[in-house]
């Protein structure tokens, strides 16, 4: 019996290997670990900006009529490509420049019943909607102490020249208050000049804080939370207050889905800008030049 139980030193030798590797099979990889982790911290950049992931992307802010209706009801995929073809057709004959609710526009249009078949107004964008071909903007102004306001079609064929007289942005996305506020809040010269800013200077963001007439109002201004209206409490009674805090709806900021509704997913975004996103470079390219060339063209002078 004492010759079958005895083991060679060969087991031995591989039973305490077995028991060195299981109880020390950590100890060898901590070193690793922690050089791998310092070199990872020093290829991270330092002080750099994360980026988006397709640049083209940012085009929505200049562009916001190329996308698409977000209510599924009204898209048609096919109907959305043969008007985006048209649009840049548009532009290709016409420069619609970039502009915001709240930057200074002048418009002209051909009108066959003006004198010289043509007719401008300057005015300021006080609301921009509309997707495709539907899109509109509206601008206001005050002549002769009467509020006027006209409604183009941004794409429609009869417009000339839009020409963008300052560039800017304001507080709310859209200033319908303005038919309601001061009149010189949007009063403006007819024959007013551009103002240009540096170029790739970011566009300016107007804090001005209009004041409203008294009451009667066109729409209930102080339950829309407005941000560009500075004296709302002013014409409040305690019972308008009250019926404020009634119908407000502070959850729907928390509501995703509303949101998701509200938007157009970036799958989409990303397919429709990396269609028309050459086009429109080339088009800002080619007019950059040409304006560089009318603006540093010198008049020849005639000898003799």
């Amino acid at each position: 019996m004492s010759l079958a139980m005895r083991k060679s030193p060969i087991e031995y030798f591989n039973a305490a290997k077995w028991i060195i590797r299981r109880d020390c099979r950590y100890l060898s990889n901590l070193p690793e670990v922690a050089e791998t982790t310092e070199v990872v911290e020093n290829k991270l950049p330092k002080g750099r900006k994360p980026r988006f992931l397709n640049p083209t992307l940012q085009y929505r802010h200049v562009y916001p009529e190329f996308l698409p209706d977000p209510n599924p009801k009204f898209r048609n995929s096919l109907r959305e490509k043969l008007e985006r073809a048209d649009m840049l057709k548009r532009r290709s004959q016409v420069d619609i420049p970039e502009f915001y609710v709240g930057t200074i526009l002048a418009v002209t249009i051909s009108d066959p019943h003006a004198q010289g078949k043509t007719n401008k107004f300057v005015g300021i964008c006080i609301e921009r909607k509309g997707c495709g071909l539907r899109a509109e903007f509206t601008l206001r102004n005050v002549i002769d102490h009467q509020g006027i306001e006209v409604r183009y079609d941004l794409y429609d064929p009869t417009i000339q020249n839009i020409q963008v007289l300052r560039l800017e942005k304001r507080l709310d996305d859209k200033l319908l208050y303005l038919r309601d506020a001061l009149p010189e809040y949007c009063t403006f010269p007819i024959d007013m000049d551009p103002e240009i800013l540096p170029e790739g200077s970011p566009v300016p963001v107007n804090t001005v804080q209009v004041k409203l007439k008294p009451r009667p109002w066109l729409e209930r201004w102080e339950r829309q939370e407005l941000k560009g209206v500075s004296n709302i409490e002013e014409h409040l009674k305690e019972k308008d207050r009250v019926r404020r805090e009634l119908r407000k709806t502070p959850w729907e900021k928390f509501d995703l889905m509303k949101d998701y509704r509200k938007t157009i997913p970036i799958e989409d975004q990303a397919e429709i800008w990396g269609e028309v996103y050459n086009q429109l470079q080339q088009m800002r390219v080619s007019r950059k030049k040409m304006s560089k060339q009318r603006t540093f063209t010198a008049p020849k002078t005639q000898l003799g």
